[in-house]
């Protein structure tokens, strides 16, 4: 998104956090977080492991409560059951689940995990099962839709995934690591997937990831969390050399080359390792 178009100046916010303090086991995730989203944009949430990005999701969600400050998720405190969020989760399901077909599966975010026999000839059932073809043709996912998800490639079994998250057209669709063990090309697909249900729904996305260069050519907005601190911002503001030393007190490096990023630790640092696409081939060790 270009700077001449901006998302949903017009709408109220889909997430506010004001002051945002988070604490999971006594530890310190981050503090004073203020971070507006709006309808329509993309913020990429970027960082280490442990640094707080799912905790985030699962605020977001009502599932886990701030130590301070204050949340509103769709104008209203989280309560964990709003039709109007969308959810990616990290986990695929589990083997028990492998024989869903695909077309069940998105089912499930209109009706949850709810089985049984439905009227086939009801207005209702029609337009449900409507809508299920249609999120799964916007996802590409139409030519396997009818097989078990356990049959499916992790690319497909994602695009599955992503059609579930917005078959109720959510306005607000929280993805956790979407992109995890799939490859260059298939992290490319999803991420765009998801950035055309946001152009086409004003869908405000927050997308937890460390595939750094899939989501950059999609974020409005970065919030990158490390060692209890953050750094939010549009891209350019966040990831260069000078935010991210400043955020890890320890020197980091971003280099960029033919339209790729690369974030490296310095290699006598003793942070853990920041794990990036590495296109300049360096052996030092990289960052989230």
């Amino acid at each position: 998104m270009t700077a001449s178009q901006q998302p949903g100046s017009d709408g109220a916010p889909a997430v506010r956090l004001t002051g945002a303090a988070l604490f999971v086991g006594g530890r310190l995730l981050w503090s004073e977080l203020d971070l507006t989203v709006l309808p329509g944009e993309f913020v990429a949430v970027l960082g280490a492991n442990g640094s707080g990005k799912t905790s985030l999701l699962r605020v977001l969600l009502g599932r886990q409560p701030l130590r301070a400050g204050t949340v509103e998720v769709l104008g209203r405190a989280p309560n964990g059951g709003s039709s109007g969020i969308g959810y990616v989760p990290q986990r695929a399901v589990g083997d028990a689940a492998g024989q869903i077909r695909a077309r069940d599966l998105v089912r499930m975010g209109l009706d949850g995990e709810r089985f049984g026999p439905r009227p086939p000839w009801s207005t209702a059932e029609r337009l449900a099962r409507e809508r299920v073809s249609a999120a799964l043709a916007s996802v590409g996912a139409t030519s396997f839709a009818d097989e078990p998800i356990g049959m499916l490639s992790g690319g497909e079994f994602q695009r599955v995934r992503v059609a579930q998250a917005v078959v109720s057209e959510p306005r607000l669709l929280l993805c956790d690591e979407p992109l995890t063990a799939l490859d260059v090309r298939h992290q490319q697909e999803i991420a765009a997937l998801i950035d055309r249900q946001r152009w086409s729904a004003d869908t405000a996305v927050l997308f937890v990831t460390h595939e750094i260069n899939a989501v950059l050519p999609y974020a409005d907005k970065v919030l990158y969390l490390a060692n209890g601190r953050f750094r939010l911002g549009t891209p350019d503001e966040v990831i260069t050399t000078e935010s991210l030393s400043a955020l890890y007190g320890s020197p980091v490096e971003v280099l960029r080359a033919g339209g790729r990023v690369a974030i490296l630790a310095a290699a006598s640092g003793d942070h853990h390792a920041i794990q990036a696409d590495n296109p300049a081939g360096s052996d030092r060790r990289t960052a989230p």
